[in-house]
């Protein structure tokens, strides 16, 4: 048995970030001949495996995924796996050398979780965010502790372990995978250009359903590639809304509870109130959260 089935989804990477990406897979401390590498390609304009060669991993292979989306790839991807620890990795993530070692150590030495991560995200923006836009940045998954934090309740978003670098049990997986077919509520997560959320956070509210916890450790540590394209105002509200949407849908989920409508009754004023009393990217994060609200609503009112 190998120790871990190292995943890298990936839909058009950015060349000069994919190369990163790939080379600090390839320069992991943990021995090639002890974990697999899966690169799964989602529906890229360029086929990955006509210009990215993984015959430098004993163990390295290229699958394809027609579906877009990246839940989609990350289902795929767990039918394909070997091992009974699986470590996702983004397009834009460049791991700490002993990241996978380190993922390896924690599995034999917390049994009771169930997903874990990083808990050390750090960001490489091309170019430096506008001053006015820091309240949103959070938006990106960023984070930095100095303990491990761990809960065994969703939701506990300080211990929620980010899609980045998540690692995740086999039984974990294949729950998440036999669960998304069956559900009436899907969160896809992000859809090419489309931005969505939530997939990662579902995999930790399952693993809790389970039985198991939830974690971030600080030494599991990476890079996260942030381009200029990333750092609009309109791209960070769309991310804030994409969250607070797959929150909405997880409690309901968790315990039926149905967002209030903001239009309603006492929600009415508080919109008014709130309209008034905030300015500038405070307001429109407001009015991302109350969209959220109503596309949640539309989104169980389907499913019922």
């Amino acid at each position: 048995m190998i120790d871990a089935s190292v995943i890298i989804c990936a839909h058009d990477p950015r060349p000069e970030y994919f190369k990163r990406v790939l080379a600090a897979v390839g320069e992991q401390s943990l021995p090639k001949d002890s974990w697999e590498l899966i690169v799964v390609d989602n529906v890229s304009a360029v086929p990955l495996a006509s210009n990215w060669d993984l015959s430098w991993h004993p163990r390295g292979r290229h699958v394809v995924e027609s579906e877009l989306g990246l839940s989609a790839a990350r289902r795929c991807a767990i039918k394909e796996a070997s091992s009974d620890l699986l470590i996702f990795v983004d397009d834009d993530n460049v791991l700490d050398l002993a990241y996978i070692a380190r993922a390896v150590e924690i599995k034999g030495h917390w049994p009771h979780l169930g997903t874990w991560g990083s808990g050390t995200i750090i960001p490489e923006f091309e170019v430096p965010p506008a001053e006015y836009l820091e309240p949103l940045l959070p938006s990106l998954a960023l984070r930095q502790v100095t303990t491990p934090r761990w809960a065994n309740t969703f939701p506990c978003f300080e211990a929620v372990p980010w899609g980045a670098g998540l690692c995740l049990r086999s039984s974990v997986a294949a729950a998440y995978r036999q669960g998304f077919d069956e559900s009436s509520i899907q969160l896809s997560g992000r859809r090419g250009k489309l931005v969505e959320s939530g997939d990662d956070l579902e995999i930790s509210y399952l693993a809790c359903k389970m039985g198991f916890g939830m974690g971030i450790f600080p030494e599991l540590k990476l890079t996260h590639l942030i381009p200029r394209e990333r750092l609009t105002e309109g791209y960070l509200l769309k991310l804030a809304e994409a969250a607070a949407l797959a929150n909405l849908v997880l409690a309901y989920k968790e315990d039926g509870s149905v967002p209030r409508s903001p239009f309603s009754g006492q929600g009415s004023m508080s919109v008014l109130k709130n309209a008034l009393l905030r300015r500038g990217v405070d307001r429109k994060s407001y009015w991302a959260h109350v969209r959220a609200v109503i596309k949640a609503r539309k989104m169980i009112a389907v499913s019922t």
